[in-house]
């Protein structure tokens, strides 16, 4: 049985959005910054090997914590909105490591129950650094 010439629109149609939504693989969330210290951390304490060089790295929030199978893993993220106009840096993707969880962090986020909590390097790479917090689109890596 094939199908009826007036269903053909609507197949095209389904099978274009299905694509276009299987082709996104990037989640969008929030992300505040915190400052040092950042020692010690909920993934490796004490150790300062856990910093990357570049110190683009982040506390992970509660829903993507995963009960600290989030340590380690690495997400590139860049800013797409935030409250202030310009706050963005247009065009701009980092790749950061979580070190921590948000939560229990020595040094607060900026703001409470974000995806994520970025060093001050790592969110002033992607956004205003005077921004509280900002809309992301993140990927893990």
């Amino acid at each position: 049985m094939s199908p009826s010439p007036s269903s053909l629109p609507w197949l095209f149609l389904f099978l274009f959005f299905s694509a276009l939504f299987r082709s996104s693989q990037a989640d969008v969330g929030s992300a505040a910054h915190y400052s040092p210290p950042y020692l010690p951390t909920a993934c490796r304490g004490s150790d300062p090997s856990q910093f990357p060089s570049s110190n683009l790295f982040g506390s992970a929030g509660e829903g993507i914590w995963d009960n600290g199978a989030a340590c380690g893993r690495q997400y590139l993220v860049r800013c797409i909105s935030a409250p202030v106009l310009g706050t963005c840096v247009p065009g701009k993707t980092i790749q950061i490591r979580i070190v921590d969880r948000a939560l229990s962090s020595v040094s607060r986020p900026s703001r409470k129950d974000t995806t994520m909590a970025l060093s001050t390097t790592a969110f002033a790479a992607i956004a205003n650094s005077s921004a509280k917090f900002v809309n992301i689109e993140f990927q893990q890596v």
